[in-house]
């Protein structure tokens, strides 16, 4: 059944009090194992039955368990320190990978997804396959393609409140507006210089290189570094040669993809934007900050070449409509006031 699949054992060897498998000790795959060590298979199948399976939340053919695991990634606090945070039990969603901590959350949760129409599985909640290391192994269903282009995402990427990368779909359509944009500044110069400021998962970087070709050179920037080394492994996943600038102290990882076939070359910076707009001047300049663009207007307006374009998404709607009036006079020194608009 499912649940001997979830345990990694087989009804048949359960039933088998000698058996070899009987006789080893597994650790159950949604506990760590300060929390529950390993056990005989028995012991196992009732912890599994009475805790993780009795309050599981199905959608869709899919069982998502309650989960013990250090799943919440390491933040950092204002020292700059890394800690992590402690999380409870929750459970993932299967559709958006949230973090959910309830299970009437989660059902609420899911019953939004499906008034949504949202009911493509991009995450399943099997047990994730490991290498003879230990250490996960990425599925395919992390891996989510646009504009043939393939980015691997991490859990609560949709929340950037919850994950160091964020990436939100919905946003194609503004990702495609600029690409546009890009490729008429492309028919009138060439080669241009392009700066993706903030690229969290490096997907708008990507494409301009994967589809514009030698007419741009692409700097994809995050000051996160989490967020940068996933920018390279999707580089790398796109057949793209990744370009360290000359003060990332990081350990490059090309000697280990020497056999890959490059189909073109990406530039990859860990560095504050404003540093690196003032350090450096580009033909066309992209602004997606989490929250106000303001912050970054000043460098780029003043380090972006001649008859060149500054490309700005705002996700400060809330804001710019009246919702926070002292967040709208302090990062844009104005007075919003908002008004009921009526047709005639």
């Amino acid at each position: 059944s499912e649940l001997e699949e979830l345990a990694g054992i087989s009804e048949l060897t359960q039933n088998e009090p000698g058996s070899q498998a009987n006789a080893a000790k597994k650790s159950c795959p949604l506990c760590p194992e300060d929390r529950f060590k390993a056990c005989h298979v028995n012991k196992l199948h009732r912890h599994l039955s009475n805790l993780h399976w009795k309050i599981s939340v199905e959608y869709a053919g899919y069982r998502m368990c309650i989960c013990h695991l250090h799943c919440r990634p390491v933040m950092t606090n204002l020292n700059g320190d890394q800690s992590n945070a402690k999380m409870g039990a929750h459970y993932h969603c299967i559709i958006c990978a949230a973090t959910i901590f309830r299970r009437t959350d989660m059902i609420s949760h899911m019953k939004r997804h499906m008034n949504k129409g949202e009911n493509k599985v991009r995450f399943s909640t099997g047990v994730p396959a490991r290498s003879p290391g230990g250490t996960p192994v990425r599925s395919s269903e992390d891996i989510l393609k646009e504009a043939d282009t393939n980015v691997q995402l991490i859990s609560n990427y949709s929340t950037p409140q919850k994950s160091d990368t964020y990436f939100n779909p919905k946003m194609k359509s503004n990702r495609q507006l600029i690409f546009c944009a890009l490729a008429v500044l492309a028919q009138e110069k060439n080669p241009l210089e392009c700066l993706d400021a903030f690229g969290s998962t490096g997907i708008m970087g990507l494409q301009w290189a994967k589809h514009l070709g030698n007419s741009v050179k692409v700097t994809i920037n995050d000051i996160n570094e989490k967020s940068v080394a996933l920018i390279r492994e999707n580089c790398h996943l796109n057949k793209m040669k990744v370009l360290n600038n000359k003060d990332d102290d990081d350990d490059d990882c090309e000697e280990a993809m020497e056999d890959l076939e490059y189909i073109g070359s990406v530039e990859v910076t860990k560095l504050d934007a404003n540093v690196l707009m003032h350090l450096r001047a580009f033909d066309f300049i992209h602004l997606d900050p989490f929250g106000t663009t303001v912050n970054f207007l000043d460098a780029a307006f003043r380090n972006v070449r001649n008859l060149g374009i500054v490309s700005v998404t705002s996700t400060d709607v809330s804001t710019l409509c009246g919702k926070a009036l002292h967040v709208a006079k302090r990062h844009y020194g104005c007075n919003i006031v908002r008004t009921d608009r009526k047709s005639t």
